[in-house]
């Protein structure tokens, strides 16, 4: 199947090979960015819903082509209340929103490998007196091993209840903000390990 003809049925909940997905993210989750030691991250709550439509090809395939809907993607912010860094809470001044932008990709449900494009901003503040310019992260966030410059990731397969752990490294450019490029030592790499739960119903 073509990509136009694809994505003309994604619109169509009536069509049989149409299925929803739904993604949720869970506690348990690893952040790192650049040479600092890893974040403990705690994205219960984050998650989002989305259309997964059958692949054709192969009949021996079952494999899906997923696409979630970037307005009710919700990735929970880094905080003091849902972050830890060398067994701290972030300082209650100190908050990364992330906003998503775009989560697609495919599922293949015989052999559970996972593997979706992400691409999001992530914004950094300090309190009221400082917010830096958003960082653009895109990935693919994927069950196998991830590999970057200065990071690597470890994801792990779906299993027949949805469970898997999606690992990503980004390559995160300058934001041409003298702070936030020194501090964390821009262009670098950026890592998540995201344990989720992944539904096609």
């Amino acid at each position: 199947m073509s990509r136009t003809s694809l994505l003309r049925t994604w619109t169509s909940s009536a069509h049989p090979d149409v299925r929803t997905a739904t993604l949720r993210v869970k506690e348990g989750c690893l952040l790192g960015v650049s040479v600092y030691p890893n974040f403990r991250y705690n994205a219960s709550g984050g998650g989002g819903r989305g259309k997964a439509m059958l692949v054709e090809g192969d009949a021996k395939v079952l494999a899906y082509q997923v696409r979630f809907d970037a307005d009710e993607l919700y990735i929970p912010s880094l905080n003091t209340q849902t972050t830890k860094i060398l067994g701290l809470p972030l300082p209650p001044f100190l908050s990364i929103a992330i906003e998503p932008l775009s989560l697609e990709g495919s599922v293949d449900v015989e052999t559970g490998r996972v593997d979706l494009d992400f691409d999001a901003e992530f914004k950094f503040t300090m309190g009221s007196f400082y917010a830096a310019p958003p960082l653009r992260v895109t990935t693919t966030l994927t069950t196998e091993d991830s590999q970057g410059i200065l990071r690597k990731g470890r994801g792990k397969r779906r299993n027949q209840e949805g469970s898997c752990k999606l690992a990503g490294v980004a390559r995160v450019p300058k934001v041409n903000d003298g702070f936030l490029d020194t501090f964390l030592m821009l262009p670098t790499d950026a890592l998540a390990e995201l344990e989720a739960e992944l539904l096609l119903d």
